[in-house]
Formats: structure tokens, C-alpha cells, sequence
């Protein structure tokens, strides 16, 4: 296979490379590609949708795009389980999964992602009694340093790594997951204020499935969403497709958008944007599928940092976060959206160990950078105050010198690297700040 130049940048635009491009089709071309890289000391790198802001896809020399690599390789539905090519985006799913009546426990609220790309950065969605997308794991495949083919199934100890594992174990091929019986799902969307969301933080996500809320900086106001589990044989209700997409298109993409750009020409105007957006949120009731609900479209291109701290800290880490913003006198047109996820026992998981609350911070994407960059690092000191584990896939500055002292698992997760890549053939700069070596 011969690769062409081309340039590169993710989603989020804060990142761009211009690597030699190969679009393998099958395990054998990956283990070709990975094995003429070792031996002629280049690196290479897979990518799906490029929707991490951070660094840790970047390619160094060779980029793999996994587009030839989709759709269902086989399917267990009587054990709830389907073995998926790694390049299927997650968007593809779903009607993969309803005819066998299945579904995913849990997800974000962005399908854009390939499935590897998400369970790689430590995608998660909300929920108290919920991990992260790849605690659904039960086995994987994937070529090596080497250029090995190595497949791992439940209870392999090295899928601990591997389910989580930053793209620096090797290149996945496909990924099993643990689904559930399709559910249905009612989505409550309320306006809060501040003081009485946070005071009632600790009891709405041990009391409800799937809870998370977001607060608009320099108002009072925030918006509320419960989500129940269901089952299928549920009527779906709701808003009619009109009211559905006024709100959640022309309000919450176009509009919000244009008030984005306006908020960059004259910052001044944010805090009173805010507070309109603000107090013009009303409750809505939805009844609909799984999928349906839990993602939502974000056509407003933005940058984001999101930490993971300890679920109950929370209340104290967004009021500190309050105190900065007016502090600073940033003007922040995005919302913070804050959610929780269960502990599990993956090693580079945000949650290992731990219960986790989750605060994620967004700008603009055209806002000037060195406010933008100010905002990011003064919201980070706040949060790793708290012990705090950066999203791998979202903006940070954190190094493997402070991660060990936030991951018990770190060293153990670096030992099966040195297995896996010893030649570190899947490294860039990103994975060497992070993990170090």
C-alpha cells in the first residue's frame, strides 16, 4: 500500500498534521502497515471522526483512517453481546442493534465518534449506575507493536488496558460490548437556579437513572435533564417534530451560534446574552428511544477541557469555578455542563477507583486563544485541587508526573504498554507528555 500527503486537522480545529495516509481494509494490511513502520522507525497512528481536542491523535508520520473497517462482524443476542469493526461510528449503531432488540447501556451526547475513537479517550455519558462507554467492553482485537494480532476476551487482564487504552497499546481491529435490551427513555428538560441545583446535586443522581444539568456563567440559571429508563413498549411522546426542531436546531444550533459570534465582537454583551438565553429556557417532556435522547446535534464548533473529580466535591469545585469567572471577569457564552458516572476498574478510566462528578467548560471556537487558554487554565488549577483526571480526549496540560499521583492503576497501564509497543511505534508528543517515556 502506498499512501498519499495530506493535511489534517480535528473537529475542534485545534489541531492539524499532514501525514502519509493508508486506508486499510483488512487485519493483514494493518499488520503489514504497523511492521514496515517498526522496521523503518516511523510512527503511525489511528484516527476515527478526529473529534478529541486534545493531541492524542495527531500523527507523527503515517495516519491509519479505519473507514474501511465497519459495521457488525458478529452477534450473540442471546448473551447480549455484538462484536463491532473498530471504524464503526457510533452514530451506526443503533440499526445495527434493533434487530436483534439490543442497545448500548450508555452514551454521550455525541455520536460522531467511531467506536474505538470513544472507548480510546474515555468517552461517558451520565448516570450514577452507568460507566463509561468502554466498561462495556467484554473483548477486543487489535494488532500490536509488532504487528501481532492479539485478541483478548473477558476477564483478560490486559483488557483493562486495553479497553481504555489512549491508542498507545496498538491499532484496535474490532471491539465486543455488552449491550442491554432496547429501553426507552423520558427526558425531563427544567430551568433551575444555581444554589438550588448544587444543593440538590447529591440526591438527583443517586434518585435518577441519568441526571446532568447546565449552568449559564453569569446568570442563575440553569437547565435541567432527567432522563428515566423505560421500557420499549412505552409510548413515545412529546413535542411535535416542528417544536423539536425549532428547539433543538433553529434555538439551540442557529441561534445559539449567531449569539456566539456575537458575544466574540463585543464581550460585554455576554452576561446579558446568557441571562436571555437563560430565562427563556422552558420545561419539555420527551418520551423516545434510547439513542434518540441521549444524543444531541452540535453543529457550533467549539473547544472544550473537561475534569473528572470526586462525585461529591462538585458543589464546591463549580462554586470556586463561579467565584473565578466573576473574579476574572472572563465572559463565557457557553454553558458548564456537569454529569457523574460510576466507578469501575478500568486503569486509565476517569472513573477508576472512584465515583466521579464530571465539569466540562467550553469556548467558542473563534474567541481570541489567550482568553480562551486564560479561562481553560484558571477552571484546570480549580480542578486539580480536586484531585482532578482530565478527559483524555478534551484539552489539558496535565504530564505523567502529576497523572501518576491521580491514577493508582498508572504504572501498571505503562508496564502493558511496554509489552504491547515497546518500540512505541504508536507514539506521538501528546502520549509522551501524558504517559511520559
Amino acid at each position: 500500500m502506498t499512501g498519499s500527503t495530506e493535511h489534517w486537522q480535528n473537529w475542534g480545529r485545534t489541531e492539524t498534521a499532514d501525514p502519509t495516509v493508508e486506508t486499510p481494509s483488512t487485519v493483514d494490511e494493518i499488520r503489514a502497515l504497523v511492521a514496515d513502520a517498526r522496521a523503518t522507525g516511523r510512527r503511525i497512528k489511528p484516527i476515527g471522526a478526529g473529534h478529541s481536542f486534545s493531541g492524542i491523535g495527531v500523527p507523527t508520520d503515517i495516519q491509519l483512517r479505519l473507514s474501511g473497517l465497519r459495521g457488525l462482524v458478529s452477534a450473540d443476542p442471546d448473551a447480549s453481546r455484538v462484536t463491532l469493526a473498530a471504524g464503526t461510528h457510533l452514530h451506526e449503531i443503533p440499526a445495527l442493534l434493533a434487530p436483534m432488540g439490543l442497545a448500548m447501556a450508555n452514551l454521550g451526547d455525541v455520536d460522531r465518534q467511531t467506536v474505538s475513537g470513544a472507548t480510546s479517550t474515555g468517552t461517558h455519558g451520565t448516570g450514577l449506575g452507568f460507566g463509561g462507554i468502554s466498561t462495556q467492553i467484554v473483548g477486543a482485537t487489535l494488532v500490536d507493536g509488532r504487528g501481532e494480532s492479539v485478541t483478548l476476551a473477558e476477564h483478560d487482564p490486559d483488557l483493562a488496558a486495553v479497553a481504555l487504552g489512549l491508542g498507545a497499546l496498538g491499532v484496535l481491529v474490532d471491539i465486543t460490548l455488552r449491550c442491554v435490551p432496547a429501553f426507552h427513555l423520558r427526558a425531563v428538560e427544567a430551568p433551575g437556579r444555581f444554589d438550588d441545583v448544587l444543593d440538590g446535586w447529591a440526591d438527583a443522581i443517586g434518585s435518577i437513572d441519568h441526571y446532568e444539568f447546565y449552568w449559564f456563567p453569569h446568570t442563575e440559571c440553569c437547565l435541567t435533564k432527567t432522563n428515566t429508563r423505560l421500557p420499549t413498549t412505552t409510548a413515545r411522546t412529546g413535542p411535535s417534530r416542528l417544536r423539536r426542531y425549532v428547539d433543538d436546531e433553529l434555538l439551540s444550533n442557529k441561534l445559539f451560534g449567531m449569539l456566539c459570534a456575537v458575544g466574540r465582537t463585543v464581550p460585554a454583551a455576554v452576561p446579558a446574552i446568557n441571562q436571555l438565553s437563560g430565562h427563556a429556557l422552558s420545561a419539555r417532556t420527551i418520551v423516545d428511544s434510547s439513542t434518540k435522547v441521549f444524543i444531541s446535534d452540535r453543529a457550533v464548533r467549539f473547544r472544550e477541557m473537561e475534569y473528572a473529580i470526586p462525585v461529591e466535591e462538585i458543589p464546591e469545585a463549580l462554586r470556586e469555578i463561579r467565584a473565578m469567572i466573576d473574579r476574572r471577569r472572563y465572559r463565557v457564552s457557553f454553558p458548564i455542563e456537569v454529569r457523574a458516572a460510576a466507578a469501575d476498574e478500568l486503569m486509565l478510566s476517569t472513573a477508576t477507583g472512584r465515583a466521579s462528578g464530571y465539569i466540562a467548560v467550553h469556548r467558542y471556537h473563534r474567541d481570541d486563544p489567550a482568553d480562551s487558554a486564560a479561562y481553560f487554565a484558571d477552571v484546570e488549577e480549580i480542578l486539580t485541587g480536586h484531585g482532578g483526571r482530565p478527559h483524555w480526549g478534551k484539552m489539558h496540560t496535565r504530564d505523567a508526573a502529576y497523572l501518576r499521583t491521580v491514577y493508582p492503576r498508572f504504572d501498571e497501564f505503562r508496564a502493558v504498554r511496554d509489552r504491547y509497543d515497546p518500540d512505541r511505534v504508536f507514539g506521538n508528543d501528546y502520549l509522551t507528555r501524558v504517559l511520559g517515556d
